[in-house]
């Protein structure tokens, strides 16, 4: 009896599926897309109303070809790739590739690998949308047009093998808007007043700070001001004019977003946006869970909406009820909002399960799919819970005509927050103030006077996290494309990483300029936000896709044309180092590839010598004469070695200190734990020692 085939895009995914469908059906995967426009060339014939030139992917010769024979002897053939213009485009492709009828009731789709959803999909298949596949077609066509026409430009100009792209440009612009911010900001001088009063039994120190004179606030803007109060202040009596106290209730946060995702895992974990959806899709599409086979553990990943499942609430609230007690499950269902203009396609990311706790699948997984898996039941538990509670106190302390304002706030119940708090991107956490019990028209006394001179501070540099809640604000480009974007920008050498900050490089200001002045629409913030919702417009079925490439060419082509007269070549020269090329005694010079910034020969090609660029420490090697150096992995993890390698096999993760252990003589490190203060331990595990403790001898 012949078999049902069911085609999904990766091994993973094709592992779960097997497991719900049974013996009547057989499941493929296609390894992703099968079907692209080429790399060699254009691949969208401008003359020829902008129709796109569609080959197989070179490789995929073979999966086709399996992928065939296993069509034509199924009964019924289903394309099962993801919920999205991207799984839908790869369905659309297949379906040709397998001349399929793309009418035909062929396509289905779940948002979550399980048992339940995937059978009640197949029993729903519909044909393809083609909106939502001309929607990408429309943003690949015009992505392709602007990224291969541009590029060769950047090639002939500046150099080869830099990229122009119509969402990268852009992001690329708001680093370099924001580096020039700070490079132009001007600080402003002001001052802070801060008085230490305690009650007159009481020697317990409190403090207040300058709020403002008879009542209006009034801000501090120099020394004499802040003498000019403390000098009228001497021998005043000090009266608490006004106690306010209150309680507030703080709401848990949405289950993640595909953007909120990335924003949390870039504060809380530190990892990259392409790291985050890479392991995210495998939490997806199924790992093998001891006792369970491959389980699909979380639903869909790429989405902007904050819609749960009545299903999913429901058990979320019993579990609460049953962990937690009736005082953490809200009377009422949390329902959260999505932002406007969100597709709302698909749930939040949430567990397909509350039930399959993280702590009791941690020997399943891998060090870093556990901490993603927790971070995102943690957030949605919590999103199902209720407030946190707060009391809060405001006492105003009056000192002749000077006001002074002491504010505190304790949590009194913990609800969400005993599962999960939302991280900020400066670290900052609310911390409990206890405030002595006052009552108004009370003396208090003044202990002493703390002025502090503060300026004004640029606005800080851009994070991973803070850039996607940016590029999502503004409207520029879509879940999809914010981990490939960051990529992109600092593959190509236009963005640098310093700890967790983005820094636009000399090659970044250079490119982001010459866009700027020739491009002025294409990186512009606004245009390229309404062009997304022409894109959303063509997935509604309200535009047709070509139309937005027909009205958008002809003002691009105008533009290139110009800046290809206009552009003078640029040249960038390598800066020089120190180091001395051993093979023919010039000085080399730094140069950044794929990996990062490397050590070549000026005299290249003659002289094809190179080394790596190695950042040296004033620290010496723990193993011999050299000194420690910082390394990079392949994939740009930092690592600390000896000059002297390979000599020397020093290497460690954690930076080593002058000082050695004064408990076994070992070297220590320096431990960075997220969140907390530095600590320095012994490298020798069997001695454990910390800075601080006691020394057993």
């Amino acid at each position: 009896m012949a078999q049902n085939l069911v085609i999904v895009e990766s091994p993973a995914k094709a592992k779960t599926l097997k497991k719900f469908l049974g013996r009547n059906y057989k499941v493929e995967a296609s390894m992703g897309h099968v079907r692209d426009l080429p790399k060699s060339q254009l691949g969208v014939d401008i003359d020829n109303d902008f129709e796109p030139k569609y080959i197989t992917i070179r490789g995929k010769g073979k999966t086709l070809s399996t992928l065939r024979k296993e069509a034509q002897s199924a009964k019924k053939v289903f394309l099962a790739t993801d919920p999205d213009r991207e799984g839908e485009a790869i369905s659309w492709h297949l379906a040709h590739a397998l001349k399929m009828d793309t009418n035909s009731s062929c396509r289905i789709e779940f948002n979550e690998i399980t048992d339940t959803a995937v059978k009640e999909a197949i029993k729903k298949p519909r044909p393809i949308n083609k909106d939502l596949v001309d929607a990408q077609q429309a943003r690949r066509v015009l992505d392709r047009i602007v990224g291969y026409q541009i590029s060769p430009l950047l090639w002939r100009k500046i150099r080869k093998g830099l990229s122009a792209g119509r969402v990268q440009s852009v992001a690329t612009r708001i680093i370099c808007d924001r580096e020039r911010e700070i490079q132009n900001f001007v600080p402003e001088e002001y001052w802070s007043l801060i008085g230490n009063f305690h009650k007159d039994e009481d020697k317990n120190i409190f403090q207040a700070a300058f709020y403002g004179k008879d009542g209006k606030k009034l801000e501090l803007k120099e020394k004499q001001q802040v003498d000019e109060i403390t000098d009228q202040l001497k021998g005043a009596d000090f009266i608490v004019e006004e106690v306010k106290k209150g309680k507030k209730r703080r709401n848990p946060t949405p289950p993640f977003t595909t953007s909120t995702l990335q924003q949390e895992a870039s504060r809380k974990l530190g990892f990259t946006a392409q790291k985050t959806m890479l392991l995210a899709q495998q939490l997806y599409e199924g790992i093998e869970i001891k006792g369970e086979g491959s389980v699909g553990l979380v639903t869909y990943i790429r989405t902007d909406s904050m819609r749960i499942s009545d299903g999913a609430q429901n058990e979320a609230l019993d579990y609460i009820l049953s962990k937690f007690g009736q005082e953490y499950r809200p009377e009422k269902p949390n329902y959260f909002k999505s932002k406007k203009g969100s597709q709302d396609a698909h749930e939040a990311i949430r567990p397909t399960s509350v039930l399959r706790e993280p702590d009791l699948i941690k020997n399943s997984l891998k060090r870093d799919q556990y901490r993603l898996y927790k971070l995102i039941y943690q957030r949605f538990v919590a999103s199902q819970m209720t407030p946190a509670v707060y009391e809060t106190m405001t006492i105003n302390i009056r000192g002749r005509e000077y006001t002074f304002r002491a504010t505190g706030s304790r949590k009194i119940f913990l609800g969400y927050s005993i599962v999960y708090e939302e991280s900020t991107d400066d670290n900052k956490q609310e911390k409990d103030l206890d405030l002595p019990a006052l009552t108004a028209g009370e003396k208090v006394i003044l202990d002493k006077w703390t002025p502090k001179q503060h300026f004004t501070q640029p606005p800080p540099r851009f994070t991973e996290a803070s850039l996607v809640r940016t590029l999502e604000d503004m409207g520029i480009g879509r879940p999809s494309t914010y981990a490939p974007t960051i990529y992109t920008i600092t593959n190509r050498g236009y963005v640098e990483r310093e700890k967790r900050t983005l820094i636009p490089t000399e090659l970044g200001f250079i490119v982001n300029d010459l866009m700027t002045d020739y491009f002025s629409e294409i990186v512009d913030y606004q245009f390229t936000a309404e062009m997304e919702e022409r894109l959303d417009k063509v997935e509604d079925g309200e535009k047709d896709w070509k139309d937005i490439i027909r009205n958008f060419y002809p003002q691009f082509k105008s533009l290139l044309d110009r800046a290809d007269g206009e552009i003078p070549k640029i040249e960038i020269k390598d800066e020089e180092s120190d180091v001395v090329c051993d093979k023919c005694g010039a000085n080399m010079v730094i140069k950044t590839g794929r990996f990062g910034k490397f050590l070549a020969c000026p005299n290249f090609p003659e002289c094809r010598n190179t080394k790596p660029l190695l950042e040296e420490l004033d620290l010496p090697c723990p193993k011999c004469d050299g000194k420690v150096v910082i390394r990079k992995t392949k994939r740009g993890r930092k690592f600390y070695g000896c000059s002297n390698y390979p000599d020397c096999d020093f290497v460690s993760w954690d930076l080593p200190v002058k000082e050695p252990c004064p408990q076994c003589g070992s070297y220590m490190v320096e431990k960075n734990q997220r969140g907390k203060n530095k600590t320095i331990i012994c490298s020798n595990e069997k001695c454990k020692y910390k800075k601080g403790e006691k020394i057993i001898k």
